[in-house]
């Protein structure tokens, strides 16, 4: 079987890309995967953040359509760019093993980063520039140094690393997995733990999409699923998805398995990080869906949709 697998054209995107392939190329001498490149809108616009550019599906929209229009089989995404509710007629087909799910602190080449992820934080000069493009980051960092001054920063992996080694930025804040999957593990200079920042929901595990019509393409991508990282994968995502967002909310949602149950906890920021909402719960690991409904249900409870609108 020959099948076209649709991918982002950027860096990591491409690594995520050539590693899913391999898996499925692993599965058996008969399956074939050729890669087939599309340039989304959320890559096309660089100069604008990414909660300003509006609208659901920026990393994923053009993706989709080859889906749907046949150009391409299946698609893999960062999990945590693809919309809570899918494009009708596609489905989830898979959730490989997760990766590190923190994010981290990255400080300018040969600079110290001896200590724990808050005391990297708080050696930060009074006013540092810190660059991320996720509100999510923003928010919760705020609530530990709200005198930290946060700005856009967007493009490649290499080039984020390039900005902030040309003095750019005091620090930058990254996923831990997007360094790992690159082999740039080494310039990690603070693991952020998620009593400090909890990780957008999906973070770290990749999600195979494709038609939810198509029984023996989604037969050979099941093999790839990892059934505790879809769980976690599952419960963080019905979170998003209840409490009405999209992927650049300031919302965070963790999920650990502990034998057959999960635990999940979620936060909702104030994008000033005036305000947070936390809240968490545990449940059966074959139901994560009710078990995100409801932890959303605690946070909607608690306020979360009128911090959201803060």
């Amino acid at each position: 079987m020959n099948l076209i697998l649709a991918t982002r054209r950027s860096q990591l995107a491409l690594a995520q890309a050539h590693w899913t392939r391999d898996r499925i190329q692993d599965l058996g001498s008969d399956v074939r995967v050729e890669l087939r490149e599309y340039v989304t809108r959320g890559d096309r616009v660089q100069d604008v953040p990414l909660p300003e550019i509006g609208g659901k599906g920026l990393f994923t929209l053009e993706i989709e359509h080859a889906l749907l229009t046949r150009e391409a089989d299946l698609a893999v995404h960062s999990l945590k760019d693809l919309p809570g509710i899918l494009t009708a007629g596609l489905c989830l087909a898979a959730v490989p093993e997760r990766e590190d799910p923190r994010d981290v602190v990255v400080l300018p080449s040969g600079a110290s980063a001896d200590g724990s992820a808050l005391e990297v934080l708080n050696r930060l000069k009074p006013g540092a520039v810190v660059g991320t493009s996720s509100p999510r980051r923003a928010a919760q960092l705020r609530l530990v140094r709200p005198d930290l001054t946060f700005r856009d920063i967007r493009g490649n992996v290499d080039t984020r690393l390039r900005k902030l080694d040309a003095g750019d930025y005091d620090a930058i804040i990254l996923a831990a997995a997007g360094l790992r999957r690159l082999g740039w593990e080494d310039r990690i200079s603070a693991a952020l733990p998620a009593e400090l920042c909890i990780p957008a929901p999906g973070q770290a595990s990749l999600g195979i999409e494709a038609r939810a019509g198509d029984p023996a393409v989604l037969e050979i991508l099941g093999r790839l699923n990892h059934a505790e990282s879809w769980a976690r994968a599952i419960a963080e995502r019905a979170v998003l998805t209840h409490l009405g967002g999209g992927c650049s909310i300031p919302l965070g949602a963790y999920a650990e398995a502990i034998g057959e149950s999960l635990t999940l906890e979620a936060i909702v920021v104030a994008p000033d990080g005036s305000r947070a909402i936390r809240r968490g719960a545990s449940g059966p690991r074959d139901r994560p869906e009710e078990l995100g409904v409801h932890v959303a249900g605690l946070l909607k409870s608690a306020g979360a949709r009128e911090v959201l609108a803060t």
